[in-house]
Order: structure tokens, then C-alpha cells, then sequence
């Protein structure tokens, strides 16, 4: 369980380094990069389906599918001018946060060590964003935070998905429609490199569809409150990524902020947890 739970880590913070160093090279462009991406995640996925020895028909859900295209999307544009660490934490913060707000809004307690929690990691990631020399372009940092409701949307909308694998192609088949409309209405300059493309089918085949399917059966083991706790390793395995394969400087600023949102989350996360045992 353990190995499954760092490969699929790993994978998580891979998607963010793949992306970042395929547009930080001018290997390919971020839509060229969606397409490719969604269209090598549905024919893993696809694949992995007809191998499946109780193989489900496949469901079609048009609002996970469109919440998929819009992460994919803002997920590739926003790392035009962004790190991959910092990239990662925004939408793992973002991801965390919208998932927390939700619950309160559905009736979950907000006590106190929950509300220091969310602030705190709201904290973080005001600071990570004030004007300053090292400040990631604001813009394009609220492009990544689209991306994070995006994927935050469909996670939840992912809890009524009768069977993770059937569910995961219908969504991809169908977000690969949405994917290229937003190709041909926002496309302005290709850039396609034999380096971009074999990037972008790596995110796409192996750190997104088939990674989805791992962490479908890790979290079908744990329970909700671990299955988020481990993912705090994910924004600082992208930031060393960044760091090893892209060159990315890990400055003072972006150590601050990672280490408060983490900590802010982690307290959320267990205030809410000794909640629910001390209710039962």
C-alpha cells in the first residue's frame, strides 16, 4: 500500500513538472498540450477498460466531463508563467480549500482549530502571492486557481461515480470534444516538438490516467481524511521536482507559504477528523 501511495504521489507532482518543463522549453503550447493530453489519458483509461476482467459500461457524466476540460486547460496555461512548485501548491490549496468550504456549506462544523486552519493556509498562499520580485505573475496564478475549482468540481462530483474506471473513461472521452473546442476559439500560435508531444502523452497516458486508477484503488482502502493528508507530499515533491529537472530556484518566499498552506490544511484536516470521532 505504501508503494502504491508514493507512485501515485509522485505522479500527482509529476503532472505539474511535465507540464511546466514542456512550456518552459517552448517544446509545445499549452492547447497543444491539453489536446494531446486528454486524448493519450482516454486511450490509457480506454484501454485499461477493455482489459478489465468485470468490465462496467461506461458512464457518461457531461458536467464531471466539462469540470475535466476546464482543469486540463487552465492546468496548461497557467504553467506558461509559473514554476511547477508553486503551480502545484496553488492548486493543491485551492483543491483543499474549495473541498473544505463545500463541506461547511453542507452542513459540516466549522470549530475553532478548523477556522485557524483555513486561515492559515489562506495566509500562505496571500503571501506567496503579494507584489514583489520573487511574486509569481498574478494572472496567470489565478488561471491555476481556476484550474484547482475546476478539479475541486469534479472531485466532488466524483463521489457519485457508481465505478471510478468506467466513470474516468466517459469523462475523458468526453472532455476530449470540449478540449478541442477550446483549441480551435482560443489557439493563436502552435508550437509542436517531438520532446512536447512525448511530455504531453506522459502526463496523459501515465501521470494522469493511469495515476488515476492507482489512487482510485489506494482510496477505496483509506479512508477520506488520510486519502488527503497524503497528497500534503505532493506540492513539495513538485517544487524538488522543479528544482532537479527545470532548474527552478526554491526561494525563501515560496518555503514560507508551501509550509504554512501545508500546515494550515494538515490542522484542518485533523481538527475535522477528531471531530467526527468525538461526535461518534
Amino acid at each position: 500500500m505504501f508503494l502504491k501511495i508514493t507512485l501515485a504521489m509522485i505522479a500527482f507532482a509529476a503532472n505539474s513538472v511535465l507540464c511546466r518543463l514542456a512550456l518552459a522549453g517552448h517544446e509545445i503550447d499549452p492547447l497543444s498540450f491539453s489536446v494531446i493530453r486528454v486524448c493519450s489519458g482516454a486511450g490509457v483509461l480506454l484501454i485499461l477498460w477493455l482489459l478489465s476482467q468485470r468490465r462496467q459500461f461506461i458512464q457518461w457524466h457531461l458536467n464531471s466531463a466539462l469540470a475535466l476540460a476546464i482543469y486540463i486547460v487552465a492546468f496548461s496555461y497557467a504553467y506558461l508563467k509559473i514554476d511547477a512548485g508553486v503551480g502545484a501548491l496553488l492548486l493543491f490549496g485551492t483543491v483543499q480549500l474549495t473541498m473544505v468550504f463545500y463541506a461547511v456549506f453542507h452542513g459540516e462544523k466549522l470549530n475553532l482549530k478548523r477556522g485557524l486552519g483555513l486561515m492559515m493556509a489562506l495566509t500562505g498562499i496571500i503571501i506567496l502571492l503579494l507584489p514583489g520580485a520573487s511574486a509569481p505573475s498574478l494572472s496567470y496564478s489565478i488561471i491555476m486557481m481556476i484550474s484547482g475549482l475546476a478539479w475541486a468540481a469534479y472531485s466532488i462530483l466524483g463521489k457519485h461515480m457508481q465505478n471510478p474506471l468506467s466513470g474516468s473513461v466517459g469523462n475523458f472521452l468526453l472532455a476530449i470534444p470540449l478540449v478541442m473546442i477550446a483549441y480551435f476559439v482560443l489557439h493563436q500560435d502552435a508550437i509542436i516538438t517531438p520532446q512536447g508531444v512525448a511530455l504531453a502523452v506522459l502526463s496523459g497516458g501515465v501521470t494522469s490516467g493511469g495515476a488515476y486508477v492507482l489512487w482510485y484503488s489506494i482510496v477505496k482502502r483509506i479512508d477520506r481524511i488520510d486519502a488527503s493528508t497524503v497528497q500534503l507530499s505532493v506540492p513539495c515533491l513538485a517544487i524538488l521536482g522543479g528544482s532537479l529537472f527545470i532548474g527552478e530556484t526554491i526561494g525563501l518566499r515560496i518555503i514560507l507559504s508551501t509550509v504554512i498552506v501545508l500546515l494550515g490544511i494538515f490542522l484542518v484536516i485533523y481538527a475535522g477528523k477528531h471531530s467526527v470521532k468525538g461526535n461518534h
